[in-house]
């Protein structure tokens, strides 16, 4: 994503949207790669990897370091290799797989409602829970060994064939995540773990009311004071799975939206200002700013864009956001730059189609005169805006790609229920769709060839 990027086009599909037929997803996933490579695209962004919680969102993990068992490989456990791995994981792994076995033993209860010695992590109680459950923690190692190796052979298949794996650093983690019960100095805890305050953001462009995402939030004190050691070990995961991150709500690193534990709605909350001109020094310092993109979407102030500008990070323009009759709106085709990606639309947005029958009559009108819609002619004017664009990197999400309508929509923001359910249908990924967009992407200047990291 530098001056001497090659154009490239990728496709927006969560690893977990894929149809499992019950025997995990690395020959879907394989397939997918294929198909990708016939239709010469040379991204596949994947969303977050990690176990997620009940409603299935992978921005509420329980532990952004592990990886969600559906994806462990099979075949015979080499134990020699498996405790080689076990020790150089060690710094991350013995923890979560402590906390999810004790998890599993005490009901699912939360970390916070755990008795007072564990919640605590007195030594003594920790060490007499790894003899008790030592069979639930094995069986816990085992099961991320094996999830670890599935994913690395699917990027090294994906590398080989010359398709970037291009993954998600949610901004903040779940209340009873692993981390915030190892390192509760980084985070504003009560003296019980419970949050003093919630992430969120205010009213915008989804949700009247703003948005109450319920995380805890962090002490940028404590974080500077120790270098940003937890989020340098996040990053370093983070980029040993991926060849590119998305960093989730860049804004927060500017100005965070405080919202007062028991608030009604994110209304009540107001903005903080966090640390993040250090904190991006210390992850440049870390893996190059070549390593990451900002999502930069959301309220963006002109310190926001600094931020981003001071350290040559790529941002997001998304065009469903293009057409609200503005000029000088930054959306708009006409307006992107090449440290850019481009977007039809993103997971939190309703597909092309969705959106386009959505629209109020004036808004449709400037978007059929501006993109030269007629009739029938959506999700496909939008998806060639998008190819046409200045920015290095078009990310298309596969419900464009099939213009399907909102029925495919993966997510909608502030809601809780009914997200993160739709699965590609089994055989939608034609032969004949393959190769109808690789000409669109030879025509764009942005058909593979080949991944250099």
């Amino acid at each position: 994503m530098t001056a001497s990027s090659p154009r490239r086009a990728g496709v927006l599909l969560p690893i977990f949207s894929l149809a499992n037929d019950g025997a995990g997803l690395a020959a879907a996933a394989r397939d997918f790669v294929e198909w990708l490579v016939a239709a010469r695209f040379a991204v596949w962004q994947v969303l977050p990897i990690g176990p997620a919680g009940s409603d299935g969102s992978p921005y509420w993990l329980r532990s952004d370091h592990a990886t969600h068992p559906v994806l462990a490989r099979g075949g015979e456990l080499c134990p020699e290799e498996f405790a080689a791995w076990r020790e150089r994981e060690r710094n991350w792994l013995l923890d979560y797989a402590l906390h999810a076995a004790l998890t599993q033993a005490l009901g699912g209860a939360p970390w916070q409602e755990w008795p007072a010695p564990l919640r605590e992590r007195e030594p003594g109680a920790l060490a007499a829970a790894r003899a008790r459950h030592a069979a639930g923690i094995e069986r816990v190692m085992i099961e991320q060994y094996l999830a670890a190796q599935g994913w690395a052979e699917l990027r090294t298949h994906a590398n080989a064939r010359g398709v970037a794996l291009f993954g998600d650093l949610p901004i903040y983690v779940a209340p009873d995540a692993v981390e915030t019960w190892v390192h509760r100095r980084q985070f504003q805890l009560d003296p019980e773990g419970r949050p003093l305050a919630l992430a969120g953001v205010p009213p915008d462009y989804f949700a009247a009311d703003g948005q109450l995402w319920g995380n805890p939030l962090y002490d940028w004190q404590a974080m500077a004071a120790d270098g940003y050691a937890f989020w340098r070990a996040r990053v370093r995961r983070a980029l040993a799975r991926f060849d590119l991150l998305r960093l989730d709500h860049f804004r927060g690193l500017v100005a965070y939206w405080r919202i007062p534990a028991g608030a009604a709605t994110a209304r009540e909350g107001e903005w903080r200002p966090a640390g993040g001109r250090a904190l991006l020094r210390a992850l440049v310092e870390e893996a190059g700013a070549a390593a990451f993109v900002a999502e930069d979407l959301g309220v963006i102030t002109p310190d926001v864009e600094a931020l981003r500008r001071e350290f040559a990070l790529p941002g997001m323009r998304v065009l469903q956001f293009a057409f609200d009759g503005s000029p000088d709106n930054p959306y708009l085709p006409h307006r992107h730059t090449r440290d850019s990606v481009v977007y039809t639309g993103t997971h939190d947005n309703d597909t092309t189609v969705g959106w386009y029958r959505s629209l109020d009559a004036a808004t449709r009108a400037r978007v059929d005169e501006r993109l030269g819609v007629h009739a029938g002619g959506m999700p496909d004017a939008l998806v060639r805006a998008a190819l046409a664009s200045v920015a290095d990197l078009a990310i298309l999400p596969v419900a464009d790609l099939l213009a399907l309508d909102s029925a495919a929509r993966l997510n909608v923001p502030g809601t809780t229920t009914g997200n993160w359910q739709w699965r590609l249908p089994r055989g939608a990924l034609t032969d004949a769709l393959a190769a109808r967009h690789a000409r669109a992407n030879e025509a764009s200047g942005r058909a593979l060839v080949g991944w250099r990291p």
